[in-house]
């Protein structure tokens, strides 16, 4: 049940920094009652999984998943570049995500 929390306060920290950008600072309600509805969410399932995972494991799962999910939906939705060396950092990214849970104990 952590990992399932965990990966869905991954995925709530890809909503966050998506409508946290569509807010244009804080300017537009709707945005910003999102990001921070999701913000909250996202630590308190982030916070359940860290009862039985590794801090560095779940912190680390947790910002991968948020860092290259944010990194897709800029390409994808908001037309930023997707350079060669940018998808292999992404890459790269997920590589350590998957070492690290791998060699997670929990």
């Amino acid at each position: 049940m952590a990992w399932f929390c965990l990966i869905i306060a991954g995925i709530l920290e890809i909503v966050w920094a998506f409508s946290m950008k569509q807010s244009e600072g804080f300017t537009k309600i709707g945005a910003s009652v999102v990001t921070i509805a999701t913000v909250i969410a996202s630590f308190i399932l982030l916070s359940y999984s860290m009862k039985s995972l590794p801090l560095g494991t779940a912190y680390t799962i947790w910002t991968g998943i948020g860092a290259v999910g944010a990194f897709a939906v800029g390409i994808v939705f908001l037309g930023e570049p997707a350079g060669m060396l940018r998808v292999l950092a992404a890459i790269m990214i997920i590589g350590g995500l998957l070492l690290m849970k791998f060699s997670s104990v929990a």
